[in-house]
């Protein structure tokens, strides 16, 4: 069991409605869902654990944590709170996570979220640069990193307190952490076979303005999945569940109705 996993656990234990399991992406925490934990934990259980080497949770002695390593810390973790049935939302990193975790936990996914993520594998150049940045972060720290691409994280109109709350959670990252799961995103498979058989409903988000992940990524999942919906935010980059909030969290509210209706 994974109480390993530092987490938030908001919202009633007991309701009609699917439990929402929030995964988030990489160099950050848990406090990148806090919108949506303030929009949905009012009437749904909702979920978001900090990763292994990541927030609060403990700093692993491993070189490379495999993206799958992280999928099943969170089937741990759901298994120590007794989750049996979810939906699963992550966002870059984490959304490679969620491929990973319905690939062993298909079964108890009522819907799948993935945000400003991409399904291809790694590229030669992609894992050369990983590795090359996977041993920068331990030489350097992260603040040079941080300050590097804080404007390709959000867009450079987002606002203020957006801006210096995603720097706060890059720089709090231990490097240790960001390093072994970079390490690890450089050797992910190929998750566009699984998405051709994922049975659940998806939602597909990404910011108009993600220059990691583009438009053009979400748009070949969502013809990849078998039942998705595709929504490009506008003025958000690279996540827009803290850009734009508002907007988000509609699209996400209107996802998991559709999923409670069919529970």
């Amino acid at each position: 069991m994974s109480p390993f996993l530092a987490y938030e656990d908001k919202g009633p234990a007991l309701s009609s409605r699917v439990p929402l399991v929030l995964v988030h992406g990489h160099p950050f925490d848990r406090t990148m869902w806090t919108p949506q934990l303030s929009a949905f934990a009012a009437d749904r259980r909702v979920i978001a654990p900090d990763l292994r080497g990541y927030g609060a949770s403990p700093v692993p002695a491993d070189r490379l944590t495999p993206l799958a390593r992280f999928a099943e810390d969170v089937g741990e973790l759901l298994d120590a709170l007794e989750v049996d049935a979810f939906v699963l939302a992550g966002l870059s990193m984490g959304g490679q996570i969620a491929m990973e975790a319905y690939d062993r936990y298909g079964d108890r996914f009522r819907g799948l979220v993935l945000a400003d993520t991409f399904a291809d594998p790694e590229s030669a150049e992609g894992r050369r640069g990983r590795n090359a940045m996977a041993d920068r972060l331990l030489r350097e720290g992260m603040r040079g990193y941080a300050d590097e691409v804080l404007e390709k994280m959000v867009a450079p109109h987002a606002a203020p307190e957006v801006k210096a709350h995603v720097h706060r959670m890059m720089t709090a990252t231990a490097p240790e952490g960001a390093a072994a799961a970079l390490r690890g995103r450089a050797e992910r498979p190929d998750y566009r076979p699984l998405l051709a058989r994922v049975a659940v409903p998806a939602l597909v988000v990404v910011g108009a303005e993600d220059t990691y992940t583009p438009v053009a990524d979400a748009e070949a999942m969502h013809t990849v999945l078998p039942d998705s919906t595709l929504h490009v935010v506008e003025g958000a980059a690279h996540m827009p569940n803290l850009e734009r909030p508002e907007e988000f969290n509609e699209v996400l509210g209107k996802f998991l109705a559709r999923v409670d209706a069919h529970a």
